[in-house]
C-alpha cells in the first residue's frame, strides 16, 4: 500500500474501499486504514444468495473494526445477457462509482487475479489490450495488490485476528474463471515447475507499456475534421499502429465493442482495398444520415479515398 501511495501521489488523503468480506479485501481496508486518514469501505450486497445482507453487514463491522468508516450498499442486479458474472460485476461498479462521493476506489484484486485475467486473455486470442490485465491505477479505480498473493493476505488477516467469508461462488465450478483458478493454474504450475501465476503477472506488466506506447502513436494520427479517415494518412501506418486507430475510431462513434473481425475488415479497406463492400461494425448512430432509424446498423465504408461510417442501406459497394 504505500509503494501504491508513492507511485501514485495523487491519490490523495482520502479513499473508499471495495469489501465483499473476503480475505483479500479484509486485508485491503486493514492496510488502507494504516496509510490513508480518510476510509471508507463500501460493501456491495448483491442480494445474490441467502444471507448476503448479514454477510454485508458483518464485513461493514469487521471495517469499523478496524478503524473506517462502512456503508452497505444494497443492488439489484438485473440480467442484461452477459451473463451472471457480468451483470453483477456491471452493478457493482455501478454502485461504487455512485458512492464514492468524488473519492478513488481501491479495489483488492491479487496477483493470483492477475494471472488469471491474463490466462483467460490469452485463450481468447484478443492480444495485448487483453493480456495488459488489470492496471494498479485507472482512475478512480486503484488496485494496491496487484504484486501480492491471495496467500498472503490470507496470512494477514490471521495476523490480524479477522475472520472473513468465503463466498460460495468462488468454488463453484460453472464458472470458467474458478476452473482456471483451482485447476487449471495449478496443474501449469506443477507441469512447469512454479512460478507460472507472477510469470503471468509480469506479461500483463510488459504488455502494458508496450500497448500504452501503441496507443500513444494511434492517438497522434489525425482523423479528417468531418469524422472520416483519410485513407493516404492511414496506409504507412505499422500494422498494430492501424488496428489501434481503427478501433479508436469505432469508439468515438458508437461501437462499443469492436472486434477482431471488425478490426480485420476495416483494416482491408485501408491496406488491401480490391472495391469490396462495407463492414458492419454494429452500433447506431448519426453518421451518414441516410436510412437512419433507432434499429440501424453502421457500416465503414471506403469512398472518394476515405473510410466513413453510414448507416445501413441496401445500396451496394463502396467507391
Amino acid at each position: 500500500m504505500r509503494a501504491f501511495r508513492r507511485a501514485h501521489p495523487g491519490v490523495g488523503d482520502a479513499v473508499c474501499v471495495g469489501l465483499s468480506g473476503g480475505a483479500d479485501s479484509l486485508a485491503l481496508v486493514a492496510a488502507a486504514t494504516a496509510e490513508f486518514a480518510d476510509v471508507t469501505a463500501l460493501v456491495v450486497d448483491h442480494g445474490l444468495q441467502p444471507g448476503s445482507d448479514e454477510v454485508a453487514r458483518d464485513a461493514a463491522a469487521a471495517a469499523r473494526g478496524l478503524g473506517a468508516a462502512a456503508e452497505v450498499l444494497a443492488v439489484v442486479v438485473a440480467p442484461d445477457g452477459s451473463g451472471p458474472e457480468a451483470a453483477a460485476r456491471t452493478a457493482r461498479y455501478t454502485a461504487l462509482d455512485a458512492a464514492r462521493a468524488g473519492r478513488p476506489v481501491l479495489l483488492a484484486h491479487t496477483l493470483d487475479d492477475q494471472a488469471e485475467t491474463v490466462l483467460l486473455g490469452l485463450a481468447r486470442g484478443s492480444g495485448a489490450r487483453s493480456l495488459r490485465g488489470m492496471a494498479a491505477w485507472d482512475a478512480p479505480w486503484g488496485r494496491p495488490l496487484l504484486g501480492v498473493r491471495a496467500a498472503d493476505t490470507r496470512a494477514a488477516c490471521r495476523d490480524l485476528g479477522l475472520t472473513w467469508w468465503d463466498d460460495p461462488h468462488n468454488t463453484d465450478p460453472a464458472y470458467t474463471r474458478v476452473r482456471v483458478r483451482h485447476e487449471v493454474l495449478p496443474l501449469l504450475e506443477d507441469v512447469l515447475g512454479g512460478g507460472v501465476a507472477e510469470g503471468l503477472a509480469r506479461t500483463a506488466e510488459l504488455a502494458r507499456v508496450d500497448d500504452d506506447e501503441l496507443d500513444r502513436l494511434a492517438a497522434a494520427v489525425p482523423v479528417g475534421g468531418d469524422g472520416a479517415l483519410e485513407v493516404s494518412r492511414l496506409e504507412p501506418l505499422p500494422p498494430a499502429v492501424l488496428t489501434r486507430v481503427l478501433r479508436r475510431w469505432l469508439l468515438a462513434h458508437g461501437v462499443t465493442s469492436p472486434t477482431y473481425a471488425h478490426l480485420t475488415a476495416l483494416a482491408a479497406l485501408v491496406t488491401d482495398w480490391r472495391g469490396q463492400g462495407g463492414v458492419a461494425v454494429g452500433g447506431t448512430g448519426p453518421a451518414g444520415g441516410r436510412g437512419a432509424g433507432p434499429t440501424a446498423r453502421l457500416v465503414a465504408r471506403r469512398r472518394h479515398g476515405k473510410v466513413v461510417l453510414e448507416n445501413d442501406r441496401p445500396s451496394g459497394a463502396g467507391i
